[in-house]
């Protein structure tokens, strides 16, 4: 595979049953390297099977939704919402119809049940939302844009925390959840004024997770979320934005003229991707115990709307023994979405690489996996889950359709009949249900290229534990030969490796010219119960390190195809944290390429925005080795602490950078504001002050991701090249690895000159 066949992939996402079960519509993403862009269009594929066909052929359109009624679709292109008269017999569109005229923009629109409304989000000016009149607030809106286009000054003023966020600043600005009658654009009215939510994001930001509102089958009450610690914020009083993860569900009647939103969750912790059932009983939701931490385990919370009484599911699954046992699903909730009968979730949740989709039944709280997969031995061939998402269902019940992807095949739509399943026996997981692919859009691509699967193994990490990783192979893999090693170290810290398609760390793309790729998923990975997720914070270097060289040291023992004299470490985020701690822990490595990566935690306390990670990740270890939970950490309160006492010292490759040798690639960015580029821009300077061979490469037109194509293309030849070079391999294999003058000395102490 090359870069190119990579940025040839049709991009599928977002399917979108029709109410009478007879189309799916999706959305696809093309890539022109030579335009530097990424265009996104609507097509249909009909649910009973056949070829796909594009519905939308303009300048980019995305979130296309069936209005219930089946009449009409909405979706968003240029900037505003549109409706288009939606033919069910023959899957085609008519004239698109525009909806809203919003100044600075709307997207995200989605139907009432009854049809007659749209509900979406736009980005205003919080003290024009009092107005009390949409006429009045847009005007509002466009008489401060325009000023603020006109003036040649453009310092910005914060009197606030979070005044920058991911990749952009924050402005003025918030986004505010609208409601519009349909076709026509009358009755537009803000939903979530600044009485209401104050100078909060409403709904809160997300990266792509589950939406931030929800109509009732009624039509006549929404639910959103939002985060009151972060809108009514005082200046000096805890918690600051940037600080709280405690955002909550709120309900609002939109039948009662002066009603006000009623908070209905009531964890401390993060709430979100409210789901009203079908016939309007429950409420569901996404639920966090502890504010702050925003990888805490996410349940699945009902709301029984008549009682208004709020239950965590116990979501446990039935083990095959005599008698009967259970043992709870000590899994992450990553998507869900109601049964039609409105007695049961079908949710999405990582598991050991995978992606898996489950069912529970409401009452019972018995989990159903409806995606088993039997782990084989790898060794013998056998491969890794794969990953489902997207969740839908028909309106009868009878069809689920998500989307599956692996490290070897990009995402795709399958198609389920979950009515006709047949299992085990009533007590135990299904068998697997018959999947049929839907999209065939990259087929002829794929069976171009020689792509092997992820294969997974497992090992005994840090403490004993047992801790998996994965290995990819490179093409015409020949088992009789030596192949160089690409390391990959994921981020987070709490993500994980798992049997998906990615764009920017592609595991396929850096084994084709001829490297074995292994990862491992280290303490704080997900998919592997919440106390190995836990096990990372407040312990960066610790465990997770012996993790990942552990299972390096089997992977060398295991595989005799392994060269383990060329072999690169590579990370990025945490992972660059972990390829900066590698840097300074070891010289096993021949390269290292650390990609907006954490270098002194004390300076990246005070450059990011999102305080409430740096709080929470660096907190001391209590005496019982969890992490100490009663406050928060900073920086200023270890000052006088010795290095073993101070989390954000001790946790600081810079505290280390004498022991640095191995040749570096640093990879930052300008916009990214989760770790500031000046994170790289420090580590590259010791790098090259202690003479360390290094190289920096430096986006000043993208955050935290490298996006752009042409970017991308870059960044993929410059890594390849980094690896080439120090390994001796492709164009370098004739010269062999480059000298490495650092490998058998001390780092010499490199001073500046005046001269």
């Amino acid at each position: 595979m090359t870069f190119q066949d990579l940025q040839a992939m049709k991009r599928v996402s977002d399917p979108q049953i029709s109410p009478s079960g007879k189309w799916v519509m999706f959305s696809v993403t093309d890539v022109s390297l030579e335009k530097n862009s990424k265009v996104n269009h609507l097509w249909v594929v009909p649910l009973a099977g056949g070829a796909e066909k594009q519905l939308t052929f303009g300048d980019g359109e995305s979130i296309g939704r069936f209005s219930p009624d089946g009449r009409m679709i909405s979706l968003t292109m240029k900037d505003q919402i549109f409706e288009m008269p939606w033919n069910e017999a023959k899957g085609t569109v008519g004239k698109a119809i525009q909806v809203t005229n919003v100044d600075g923009g709307a997207d995200g629109a989605i139907w009432s049940p009854d049809s007659k409304r749209l509900m979406f989000v736009a980005s205003v000016y919080p003290e024009c939302s009092d107005l009390g009149d949409w006429a009045k607030e847009d005007a509002c809106d466009k008489a401060k844009d325009e000023a603020a286009d006109k003036s040649p000054v453009k310092a910005m003023i914060f009197d606030h925390l979070l005044y920058r966020h991911w990749n952009a600043f924050t402005g003025e600005k918030r986004s505010h959840v609208l409601v519009v009658d349909s076709a026509d654009g009358r009755g537009l009215r803000d939903l979530t004024p600044r009485s209401a939510v104050g100078d909060a994001e409403t709904p809160t930001f997300s990266l792509g997770g589950p939406l931030g509102y929800a109509w009732a089958p009624d039509s006549k009450e929404i639910a959103y979320v939002t985060n009151l610690e972060v809108g009514f914020a005082k200046p000096g009083v805890w918690p600051q934005p940037g600080e709280s993860t405690n955002n909550d569900v709120f309900t609002l009647r939109l039948d009662k003229p002066f009603a006000k939103a009623v908070k209905v969750s009531t964890s401390p912790g993060s709430d979100d991707g409210p789901a009203y059932s079908p016939d309007g009983k429950w409420l569901a939701w996404r639920s966090q115990k502890r504010n702050g931490f925003e990888s805490d385990l996410f349940a699945l919370a009902v709301y029984d709307r008549s009682a208004k009484t709020v239950r965590n599911l116990k979501l446990m699954v039935p083990e095959i023994t005599s008698p009967p046992k259970k043992h709870p699903l000590d899994q992450w909730v990553d998507e869900f979405t109601w049964a039609p009968s409105s007695d049961a979730i079908y949710f999405a949740s990582g598991s050991r690489g995978g992606e898996d989709i489950y069912n529970v039944d409401l009452l019972k709280d018995v989990v159903t996996d409806y995606s088993h997969w039997e782990k084989k031995d790898p060794i013998d061939g056998g491969d890794a889950p794969g990953e489902y998402g997207e969740i839908r269902l028909s309106s009868d019940g009878r069809w689920l359709v998500a989307s599956r992807m692996s490290v070897h095949e990009p995402s795709k739509l399958i198609l389920w009949d979950v009515l006709n399943a047949q299992y085990e026996n009533d007590a135990a997981a299904s068998k697997g249900l018959e999947e049929r692919q839907l999209t065939t859009l990259n087929v002829e691509l794929l069976n171009q290229l020689d792509l092997h699967p992820l294969e997974p193994f497992e090992f005994e990490g840090a403490a004993g534990k047992k801790v998996e990783g994965f290995i990819v192979k490179p093409p015409n893999f020949d088992p009789a030969k030596k192949y160089p090693v690409k390391f990959l170290m994921h981020g987070g810290p709490q993500t994980a490796w798992g049997d998906s398609w990615s764009y920017r760390w592609n595991w396929e793309l850096l084994a084709a010219d001829g490297y074995v790729v292994i990862g491992v998923n280290r303490r704080g990975s997900t998919g592997y119960g919440q106390k190995f997720v836990d096990e990372v914070s407040g312990d960066w270097g610790g465990k997770a390190f012996v993790d990942l060289m552990k299972g390096l040291d089997y992977a060398e023992a295991t595989f005799p195809f392994i060269d383990k004299n060329r072999e690169c470490a590579l990370g990025a985020s945490y992972g660059g944290f972990m390829a900066n701690w590698v840097l300074t822990h070891t010289d096993r490595f021949k390269c290292i390429v650390t990609h907006d990566g954490l270098y002194n935690a004390e300076s990246a306390f005070g450059t990011t925005e999102e305080l409430w990670f740096n709080e929470w990740e660096f907190r001391p270890l209590a005496a019982n080795g969890e992490v100490e939970q009663t406050r928060p950490a900073y920086p200023w309160d270890y000052f006088d602490k010795p290095t073993a006492e101070n989390p954000f010292r001790k946790n600081s490759p810079m505290l280390y950078i004498r022991n640095a040798r191995t040749p570096t690639l640093v990879v930052h960015s300008q916009k990214d504001y989760r770790l500031d580029v000046s994170e790289g821009f420090q580590l590259f300077t010791a790098l090259q002050l202690r003479g360390v061979p290094s190289k920096m490469l430096y986006f000043p037109d993208e955050g935290h991701w490298i996006l752009k194509p042409q970017n991308s293309q870059l960044w993929y030849e410059t890594v390849d090249d980094w690896c080439d070079r120090w390994l001796g391999v492709n164009k370098y294999a004739s010269v062999g690895p480059e000298k490495n003058p650092m490998a058998h000395s001390v780092a010499p102490q490199v001073g500046g000159s005046t001269k």
